[in-house]
């Protein structure tokens, strides 16, 4: 199926994108928040192997929405990137590649959560090593992870940074949404660099530091979804740019 021109039909491609962040949302709070949080226990290997091995399932379902929700990421990025256009072709082609270099930070950091269920399990050459050491690097594994999670996140901060400035000057979406999301880039470069400067202080900080970052991709979210764009602008400024 083909898809009208974005020029025929921008709230369509507005209402997708939506869809597609509503997804990213939910799969990336069932991903941390009922996965990796009722199954990882801070500080304990043995416990965390019990609790992985015991709902392996689970486990891998985990994985399974993080890689599907960046899938979700190339589209979503490829949609803003065109709606967003009008207001800034370079700044606009900036902030998909931030986003595109994060999901991929992202996905290979991926790998880390497969490795526990390698070192887990039971083939012979695993008979090397006594249990307390393979579930030392099975819970190793999994703190590199949340490295790699923090370290993909320095790219999203700056990609919601530009996101943010295209939306306060579109004049197509609220201001107000870009000034949340240029927030919440902020609050994500905040927290990514006090978990590598910093981790104590990066321990003190979270969750709280996120908050803003839940609020404004929701609002922007549910604005697309909702809302969509401010169509008659929206064509001003695209009209604008083919003829500049």
């Amino acid at each position: 199926m083909t898809l009208p021109d974005i020029r025929t039909s921008p709230q369509l491609y507005a209402r997708i994108g939506g869809a597609l962040y509503l997804v990213i949302i939910v799969a990336g709070i069932f991903g941390e928040a009922f996965v990796r949080n009722g199954l990882i226990v801070t500080g304990d290997a043995a416990a965390t192997a019990h609790n992985i091995m015991s709902s392996e399932f689970l486990w891998r379902i985990g994985i399974a929405g993080d890689l599907f929700m960046h899938v979700c990421d190339v589209p979503l990025v490829l949609i803003l990137y065109l709606l967003l256009k009008p207001v800034d072709r370079n700044l606009s082609l900036l902030y998909m590649i931030f986003v595109l270099v994060q999901s991929s930070v992202l996905v290979a950091s991926k790998l880390s959560l497969l490795t526990p269920l390698f070192v887990l399990g039971d083939a012979a050459y695993l008979k090397a090593f006594n249990p307390e050491q393979l579930q030392a690097l099975a819970y190793l594994a999994i703190r590199s992870d949340s490295y790699g999670f923090g370290v993909g996140l320095i790219f999203f901060g700056f990609a919601l940074l530009a996101l943010g400035y295209l939306i306060f000057k579109s004049g197509y979406l609220p201001k107000i949404i870009g000034i949340l999301i240029q927030t919440a880039g902020v609050c994500y470069l905040i927290n990514s660099f006090a978990l590598i400067l910093s981790p104590a202080l990066a321990g003190t900080l979270f969750p709280y530091i996120l908050i803003p970052c839940f609020v404004g991709e929701s609002t922007l979210c549910l604005w697309l979804l909702i809302k969509g764009v401010d169509q008659p602008r929206w064509r001003e400024r695209a009209v604008a740019l083919a003829g500049s």
